[in-house]
């Protein structure tokens, strides 16, 4: 019997290794002090509450919209990313020999997908934007910081290859959760290139260390770019996040200070950054594209930017642009959220003949008593004039005669004459 349990204890052992085994792990050697992953979160992060998403996908969730990732990779192996069809196998621009993209070292591009299109999970607060989207990994970074904690720079012309293609690949989002100083005339064209597409380009504003004050602008690239969607952050509080950048490329702004995102492998992790308020915009550009198929990426823009919900900065800052993305109103403005509801057919009400008969009774009574009425009258007339008329002619014995004659002529009345002293 021990023999048994043990085997048992074995088999279920091994079926669960089948089961969470990853079928998406870094090639060997393409990772150095990969991130470990993190560990489940239950609680529903604020930025879900804030932004709500749920409350649009009876209308959208984002169905047949590619959305490319142009970042660290996208771990498919966990939880919430890895049903099938839900991550293509995309493109890797870093190591040699143009293998798929859906691998990730750092988990910053795990987590941008994440918060596009991360299924929901039973006991699990944590969901994406637009989880029946499909997302494209291009991995065109292996690290976000170097052994001594700098920041690593992204090679500009694996930056663009990366770019065009996922433009070549018919996404209609592309979400670059990146940001620099410096104009790269051949990132540039790339997005000029995707734009020409009509992929809408969604870029981070970028996380300035000395951005302290709203009244200094630092340049960020690639949102500064024509036909691009600029991006800033805000914490729970609705206030910009410290260091988000600001300036004219700010079209919008939403959650990016201590929100949750899934990491590699499984679990969750809080981060800060611009770089995790792009995907929100970019899932809700997501959800506008598969409820309105027919709107140009310009035009998907300017909807997002019209719906977008009121900030602190007001219309237009430089801080938070036009305001806080709005899933819900973004796809469901001027949208006819029923069905038409069918006419009943028409059945004409049977005739009321009781009522008829009463009407045609109250009408024949009406007129009899009009009648009396005027009868009555007539005889009252009558009557007057038989006792006027009566005495005058018993006096004239009821002859005929006529009037008096008038004189032709006035009598005029001489007055007396009068003696006048003088």
């Amino acid at each position: 019997m021990r023999r048994h349990g043990v085997a048992a204890v074995v088999a279920v052992l091994a079926a669960t290794v089948l089961q969470t085994t990853a079928y998406a792990a870094p090639p060997p050697g393409a990772c150095r002090n990969s991130d470990q992953g993190g560990f489940p979160v239950r609680e529903l992060p604020w930025a879900q509450r804030l932004l709500d998403p749920r409350l649009v996908w009876p209308y959208s969730k984002g169905a047949g919209v590619l959305v490319a990732v142009v970042d660290s990779g996208v771990d498919v192996d966990h939880p919430q990313l890895r049903r099938p069809g839900k991550v293509a196998g995309g493109r890797d621009f870093v190591l040699p020999g143009a293998g798929p993209g859906a691998f990730d070292c750092v988990s910053h591009g795990t987590g941008v997908a994440g918060i596009i299109a991360a299924d929901p999970t039973p006991g699990i607060g944590f969901h994406g934007v637009a989880p029946d989207s499909t997302i494209l990994p291009v991995r065109i970074s292996d690290r976000d910081v170097n052994d001594r904690g700098e920041t690593l720079r992204i090679d500009p012309q694996v930056l663009a290859n990366g770019i065009r293609y996922a433009s070549d690949a018919g996404a209609k989002v592309i979400n670059l959760s990146l940001a620099g100083y410096d104009d790269y005339a051949v990132v540039r064209e790339a997005v000029a290139y995707a734009v020409s597409r009509d992929a809408l380009v969604v870029a981070a504003a970028g996380n300035g260390q000395g951005q302290r004050s709203e009244s200094v602008e630092l340049p960020s690239y690639p949102a500064a770019y024509d036909g691009v969607l600029g991006v800033g952050a805000i914490d729970i509080n609705g206030a910009r996040m410290t260091g988000s950048q600001v300036g004219r490329y700010v079209d919008i702004t939403a959650p990016g200070a201590q929100v949750l995102t899934p990491t590699r492998v499984e679990g969750h992790a809080y981060v800060d950054g611009t770089s995790f308020a792009a995907p929100f915009v970019s899932g809700t550009a997501a959800l506008v594209r598969a409820a309105w198929p027919k709107l140009s990426a310009a035009e998907v823009a300017q909807r997002l930017i019209a719906t977008a919900s009121p900030a602190r900065g007001g219309i237009n800052s430089p801080a938070y642009g036009a305001g806080i993305v709005n899933p819900y109103r973004a796809v469901t403005d001027g949208l006819d959220l029923a069905k038409p509801a069918a006419l009943p057919a028409y059945v004409p009400a049977a005739p009321d003949q009781a009522r008829i008969d009463r009407v045609a009774w109250e009408g024949h009574v009406g007129g009899v008593a009009k009648w009396m009425a005027l009868a009555v009258l007539g005889a009252v007339v009558l009557v007057v004039l038989v006792a006027v008329l009566r005495p005058r002619g018993r006096r004239r014995r009821w002859r005929l005669g006529w009037a008096a004659t008038l004189p032709t002529e006035p009598v005029v009345a001489e007055p007396p004459e009068e003696t006048f002293l003088v």
